[in-house]
């Protein structure tokens, strides 16, 4: 059997190709494990962590009642994350008595990158997020003054002679 020498090893290769099986595995997981769950997967990519010194689990377990999917459960004298089940919905957040414990950070499909770790992040996060929306349908329906004027101001002439 021919001995390789280190040199003539590409390790950096097999990394990346073992990269891209894990990361094909670890995808098939999740979808397998959120499939009973019911619950839809919005955010793909982001991260969870919980400030072990902070959290007072132990007398609350809030988040872990607010999760749809389970990812939260309690484990000897903290709460643990499974991080396959985790869709960055921020309910957690949302239901957690600490602000500051539990911090998500999570990538939409356009790749903008969204953290909090309040409630009140949560429901600001929210809010503009809906204004944006509401501001896209507006401006479709009337994408500039002359056409607000056509459409409204000719109206509401007619109705008052």
């Amino acid at each position: 059997m021919p001995t390789k020498h280190a040199s003539s090893v590409d390790i950096f290769g097999l990394l990346s190709e073992e990269s891209g099986e894990a990361e094909a595995e670890k995808k098939k997981r999740r979808k397998e494990l959120l499939e009973p769950t019911g619950v839809k997967e919005f955010f793909k990519e982001g991260s969870i962590s919980i400030n072990k010194f902070t959290c007072v689990g132990g007398q609350c377990k809030l988040c872990i009642k607010a999760c749809p999917t389970n990812a939260l459960y309690w484990k000897t004298g903290e709460v643990g994350i499974i991080d396959d089940l985790c869709v960055y919905c921020g309910a957690c957040v949302l239901n957690c008595m600490v602000d500051d414990c539990i911090k998500v950070e999570r990538i939409r499909d356009d790749g903008k990158v969204e953290r909090f770790c309040k409630p009140k992040d949560v429901l600001m996060l929210g809010e503009k997020i809906n204004a944006q929306k509401r501001l896209a349908r507006v401006t479709a329906i009337l994408p500039d003054v002359e056409a607000y004027c056509e459409k409204c101001v000719d109206k509401s002439l007619n109705l008052r002679h």
